[in-house]
C-alpha cells in the first residue's frame, strides 16, 4: 500500500470499531451456542483483518465470512443480537476499506507506471540520437520478427527456403503492396505501431518543379535553366536525405505513438482514481452510520458502485432500497475481490504487453555495449601498451605540471599571504623611517650652518628657519642662491654657491625618500589584496576541478542536497504540472459519468480525471518529501502539510492554485527551483 493510499484511509480505519453492544438472550440452547461460536469466528476475523489487509488477507476472510453464513442460513434474522450484528458490520466495513484501499493502489500503480513509461518513451521521441539507438538496440528484434513473417508466409505457401528467396524482387512478390504510402507486410513486421496509423512523415516532397520558360534572351535562359536545375538537385538530395533518414523517423514514429497510447491509458486510470478519491465520504458516512441495518445497506450500495466503476460501466450511483442482507454484501465483496479487480489486473497487463508499450528488457538495451565494448576495451589496451612508452611519459608529465602548479601557484602564494599577515607593517619596506629622518636632519643642519656663516642669524632666527626646513620650506636658501648666480665666478670661488646647490641636491634626495615612503605605506595598505589576486586564478582552477569532480560523482547520479539536481528539477517539472493541470483541466475523452462528480458540478469544482492526475502528481511529491527531504525538519513537515492540501478532494481549483502559490513561494528559493530550471 502506498503513502497515499495509507494517508486516505487511514481516519476511514478508526471508524470500524465494533461499538459496544447488550447481548440479548437467544432462545433454546443450540441456538445460543451456535450464536457464541459465531461471535468468536466474527472475533478472529476481525483480529485477522486489524493485523494485515492484504489482498490474501481480505480474500481469506471473505470467504471464511461467507462459509460462517452458509452455516447460520438455519438461525432467523431476529437471533442474531446486537452484538453479533455489530461485529459483522465492522467486519463488512474493514472488508470494504480494505478492498477500497486496494482499489486505490491499483489504479495509481497502473497510472504511475504508464506515466513512468510514457515518461521514457517521450524522451526517445524527443532526439534523433536517442532513437537512432533505440533502433540499433532492437534491432534483432525486428529481425526475428521480419524472419518470423517470412518462414511463415513461405510454409503456409509450401515454398522451400533458399538463399534466392531473400532477394528484393523474390520478397515483393510474396509481400505485395497495394499502394506505396500503404505498408507491406515487411514493413508492419519491422514497425508494427504502424498497423494504427499510417506514415508519419512524407516520403516525397509535394513541391512542384519551377517550370522551364524559353526566353529569347540567352541571359534570361541561362539564368532560369541553371535554377531549374539548382532546383532539382536539391528535390534530390532532399529524397535522399528523406529515404536514409527513414527508420530512424519510424522509429521515433513508434516512440510517439506508444506515448499516445500510455497517455491514453493513463488517462483512463486517472480518472478512475479521482472518481475513487471522492467516494472517500461515502464510504465515511456508511462507516458512521449508528444503525446496523442503514450501514450495511450503504456499504452495499458502496460496493456495487466501486464494482461497476471498475468494470467501466457508464453508470450512477445506484440507489438502495430496502433492507439489504450481510449474505449479499459479502457476495458483492467476493466478486469484487476474487474476480473484478484480478481481472482488471490482468487485462491491464494484457494491453501492455499486447501493444509493447513497456520498455524493452535489460537485455535488449546494453545489448550493443555487451557486443561493442569488449572489442573496442581491447583495442584501447593494445593500443595502449603499444604506446605506453608515450603514454608513460605523457602520465610523467601531467604529474610533474599538476605538481608544479600546486607548489607555484597555489601553496607559494598561500604561504605569502602568511608571511605577510604575519610580518604586519614592518617588513619589506622599500625606504625605512630612519633613513628618511637622517636625510632631513643632514638637510636641516647643512640649511642652518650656511644661513649662520651667510646671513648671521641668530638663536631665534635659526629656530624658525628649523621650523621651516622641517616642513620644506627652503627660501633663505634659495634667496642666497639668488644672489650667487648673480656673479657665479665670485660665488663659486667663495663656496657659497655650491653649498646651495647641494642642499638643493639634498632637498630632492628628501622629497625622493618622502615619495618613496608614501608609496610604501600604499603598497603595504594593499598588501593582502595583491596577494589575494595573485592566488585568485589558481583557486579559481581548483574549485572549478573540484565542483565537476562532485557533480560527476553526486550530482549526475541524483544524490546531494535534498536528493541532487535531478530529483529536484523533476519536483519542479511536478509542481508546474500541478499548476497547469489545475489552471486548464483537461478533458475526458472516456465519456465517463458519475453522479458522484455531474451533480453539483460548478466552476471551483475539480473533474475526476484531473484530481486523478494530480493525485499522480502529489504522490511524486509526497516520495520526494519522505525519501529525500531531511527526517523530523521543519522543511519536510511544511512540505508534506502542502501536499496534504493538494490531496485533500474538499479543496477547490482555487483553494489548491492558492496552495501551490504557497509552495513556490516557500520552496522555490530552497531547493533551488530557479537554478533546476535553466
Amino acid at each position: 500500500m502506498s503513502t497515499f493510499v495509507s494517508h486516505i484511509v487511514a481516519n476511514l480505519s478508526q471508524k470500524t470499531l465494533p461499538a459496544n453492544a447488550t447481548p440479548t438472550p437467544n432462545p433454546g440452547a443450540e441456538i445460543q451456542s451456535a450464536s457464541t461460536q459465531s461471535k468468536e469466528a466474527l472475533r478472529a476475523l476481525y483480529v485477522k483483518l486489524e493485523r494485515s489487509t492484504s489482498s490474501d488477507s481480505l480474500r481469506e476472510c471473505i470467504d471464511a465470512l461467507q462459509t460462517l453464513e452458509h452455516h447460520q442460513q438455519l438461525l432467523s434474522v431476529e437471533t442474531a443480537d446486537a452484538e453479533e450484528q455489530t461485529l459483522r458490520r465492522a467486519i463488512l466495513g474493514r472488508l470494504a476499506l480494505g478492498l477500497y484501499a486496494q482499489a486505490l493502489t491499483t489504479y495509481l500503480d497502473e497510472a504511475s507506471e504508464a506515466e513512468a513509461e510514457l515518461e521514457w518513451w517521450g524522451e526517445l521521441g524527443r532526439s534523433r540520437r536517442y532513437a537512432a539507438y533505440y533502433l540499433l538496440q532492437t534491432l534483432p528484434i525486428r529481425i526475428a520478427n521480419l524472419s518470423k513473417i517470412i518462414l511463415d508466409t513461405l510454409k503456409s505457401r509450401n515454398i522451400p527456403f533458399h538463399l534466392s528467396v531473400l532477394k528484393p524482387s523474390s520478397l515483393h512478390r510474396l509481400f505485395p503492396s497495394d499502394s506505396t504510402l500503404r505498408p507491406n507486410a515487411l514493413t508492419l513486421a519491422l514497425f508494427p505501431h504502424l498497423h494504427h496509423q499510417p506514415y508519419s512523415i512524407a516520403l516525397t516532397s509535394a513541391r512542384a518543379s519551377p517550370k522551364f520558360a524559353l526566353s529569347t534572351s540567352p541571359t534570361k535562359a541561362v539564368t532560369s535553366a541553371y535554377d531549374a536545375f539548382h532546383h532539382t538537385l536539391l528535390s534530390v538530395a532532399r529524397a535522399c536525405s528523406t529515404v536514409a533518414t527513414l527508420p530512424v523517423e519510424l522509429a521515433r514514429g513508434e516512440c510517439k505513438f506508444k506515448r499516445r497510447e500510455l497517455e491514453r491509458i493513463r488517462d483512463e486510470r486517472a480518472e478512475v482514481l479521482g472518481v475513487l478519491a471522492e467516494m472517500r465520504d461515502r464510504l465515511s458516512s456508511a462507516l458512521e452510520d449508528g444503525n446496523n441495518d442503514t450501514a450495511v445497506a450503504a456499504l452495499a450500495g458502496f460496493t456495487t458502485y466501486l464494482q461497476r466503476i471498475i468494470d467501466g460501466d457508464q453508470v450512477s450511483s445506484p440507489e438502495t432500497t430496502g433492507p439489504v442482507s450481510v449474505g449479499r454484501v459479502v457476495e458483492s465483496l467476493s466478486e469484487l475481490a476474487n474476480c473484478t479487480l484480478p481481472s482488471h489486473a490482468s487485462l491491464h497487463r494484457a494491453e501492455l504487453k499486447s501493444g509493447q508499450l513497456r520498455r524493452p528488457s535489460r537485455l535488449t538495451l546494453i545489448w550493443p555495449q555487451l557486443v561493442f565494448l569488449p572489442p573496442l576495451a581491447l583495442y584501447a589496451i593494445r593500443s595502449a601498451y603499444a604506446s605506453r612508452a608515450s603514454l608513460e611519459e605523457l602520465a610523467r608529465e601531467t604529474v610533474e605540471t599538476v605538481k608544479s602548479f600546486w607548489e607555484g601557484w597555489v601553496l607559494e602564494p598561500l604561504r605569502g599571504i602568511i608571511k605577510t599577515v604575519r610580518a604586519g607593517h614592518d617588513g619589506g619596506m622599500i625606504v625605512t623611517k630612519e633613513s628618511v629622518r637622517a636625510d632631513i636632519d643632514s638637510l636641516e643642519r647643512m640649511t642652518l650652518a650656511l644661513a649662520q656663516e651667510k646671513l648671521h642669524y641668530g638663536e631665534p632666527e635659526l629656530a624658525a628657519l628649523s621650523q621651516q626646513v622641517q616642513m620644506g620650506d627652503l627660501t633663505a636658501v634659495m634667496q642666497i642662491y639668488e644672489e650667487d648666480i648673480k656673479s657665479p665666478l665670485r660665488s663659486a670661488l667663495q663656496g657659497t654657491l655650491l653649498r646651495s646647490l647641494f642642499i638643493q641636491v639634498q632637498k630632492a634626495k628628501v622629497d625622493i625618500d618622502q615619495a618613496l615612503s608614501g608609496i610604501d605605506k600604499l603598497l603595504k595598505s594593499q598588501e593582502l589584496t595583491f596577494a589575494f589576486v595573485g592566488v585568485a586564478p589558481a583557486l579559481t582552477i581548483v574549485y572549478a576541478f573540484v565542483s565537476y569532480l562532485r557533480n560527476i560523482w553526486s550530482g549526475g547520479k541524483g544524490r546531494g542536497r535534498y536528493g541532487g539536481k535531478a530529483k529536484r528539477g523533476s519536483v519542479w517539472l511536478t509542481v508546474r504540472r500541478i499548476e497547469r493541470l489545475l489552471i486548464a483541466q483537461p478533458e475526458s475523452h472516456h465519456h465517463r459519468t458519475h453522479s458522484a462528480v455531474s451533480n453539483n458540478r460548478s466552476t471551483t469544482a475539480v473533474s475526476p480525471l484531473t484530481s486523478g492526475l494530480l493525485l499522480l502528481s502529489v504522490t511524486h511529491l509526497r516520495k520526494y518529501a519522505e525519501t529525500s527531504l531531511p527526517a523530523n525538519s521543519r522543511l519536510r513537515e511544511g512540505f508534506l502539510e502542502d501536499v496534504a492540501d493538494l490531496e485533500d478532494p474538499k479543496l477547490g481549483r482555487q483553494d489548491k492554485l492558492r496552495v501551490v502559490d504557497r509552495m513556490w513561494r516557500s520552496w522555490g528559493e530552497v531547493l533551488g527551483w530557479n537554478r533546476v530550471a535553466a
